[in-house]
């Protein structure tokens, strides 16, 4: 059989991202971020599409010059079709739809949200074995889902609960934004939560049926916690920002381990694996490696660059499909609204 090579683009947000696949292995994958939201406190729509106007070009060219192919060579372009930040993805599809039809190839549409639970499945070398059996529950969580999910083919995912209202990742910027510690707030909370006492404080625990989530009641607690505070000693934050950390991650770990515990229960599916950009937080990655350890969990933690959002993802996604002959026309549109259909 001819190689398969396949051209992922992802442009979801505020990350221009190009990667190439041979036979369902990493040739190259190219990320250019954009630090002009720091500034802002958060991504800025209209910026983060003209960035990525930007940054495609050069960010595909370099992919392909990485992995040592002509673009000739290619099988298919694989591209993130929603969802995202409208203006972003616009950016994304429109390249992607123009280089496809210039090297008379197939398109191939991909779901941000598959494409994370995917990213399990990059090869990094032919005899790479370390994609976890079918079917596993996925913890997918990010700054704009967390869901749980029961993935038993790479086209049939089933979400088993989702979030009501915010997201984790949502949950912990805003949080660190409250604190006027900057943007974005995962590092730097996952920072200074090494260094504090993650019981120091507590924060209200949603009690959500079944197994969805919700994060704004526990965002409100902080707030108003943070505010009483504040006004006793306007110096607060300064002097126990490590403490805050801690006990803020601790909360949001224990709300998303609780109900992934009950989930595992109910499936009795023992091999669980985590996705997302959360997924780098080393509060929950250490939470996955004890739960491996008290309940006999089999455990997939990607690697650090596998957990943002990334071109790579989105190709090994676009290969299964490719295989299956799922291709896409041309005059497909790209879609904002969370879904994994």
């Amino acid at each position: 059989m001819e190689d398969v090579y396949i051209l992922g683009i992802e442009s979801s947000c505020d990350d221009t991202s190009a990667a190439v696949l041979r036979n369902g292995v990493l040739l190259s994958n190219v990320t250019a971020s954009q630090a002009v939201h720091e500034a802002y406190g958060g991504v800025v729509p209209e910026l983060a599409s003209r960035a990525h106007q930007q940054n495609v070009v050069p960010v595909v060219d370099q992919a392909i010059k990485c992995a040592g192919i002509d673009k000739r060579q290619l099988s298919a372009v694989a591209f993130t079709r929603g969802p995202g930040l409208m203006g972003s993805l616009l950016v994304g599809v429109s390249f992607a739809k123009g280089f496809a039809r210039s090297l008379g190839i197939p398109l191939i549409d991909v779901n941000h949200l598959q494409g994370h639970v995917m990213a399990h499945f990059i090869k990094e070398s032919d005899d790479d074995q370390s994609a976890p059996p079918l079917p596993f529950l996925c913890l997918l969580v990010s700054g704009g889902n967390s869901q749980i999910v029961k993935v038993n083919a790479y086209n049939d995912m089933e979400v088993l609960g989702q979030t009501i209202d915010d997201a984790a990742g949502e949950a912990i910027d805003k949080c660190s934004k409250v604190m006027g510690l900057g943007y974005p707030g995962g590092p730097i909370i996952d920072r200074l939560a090494r260094q504090g006492n993650p019981q120091a404080y507590k924060f209200a625990e949603p009690h959500i049926p079944g197994l969805d989530y919700s994060f704004s009641g526990l965002k409100t607690s902080f707030l108003y916690n943070l505010r009483d505070w504040v006004k006793e000693d306007p110096d607060f934050v300064e002097h126990h920002k490590e403490d805050l950390a801690a006990s803020l991650e601790f909360t949001i770990v224990d709300i998303l381990m609780k109900k992934l515990k009950q989930a595992v229960k109910q499936t009795q599916i023992k091999h669980v694996a985590v996705a997302g950009g959360v997924s780098a937080n080393t509060g929950l990655r250490n939470a996955f490696h004890e739960c491996a350890r008290k309940y006999h969990w089999t455990i997939y933690i990607p690697k650090f660059s596998y957990t943002t959002d990334n071109a790579a993802m989105i190709a090994i996604t676009g290969y299964y499909k490719f295989l299956d002959g799922e291709f896409c026309a041309i005059d497909k549109p790209a879609f904002s609204k969370v879904t994994f259909k």
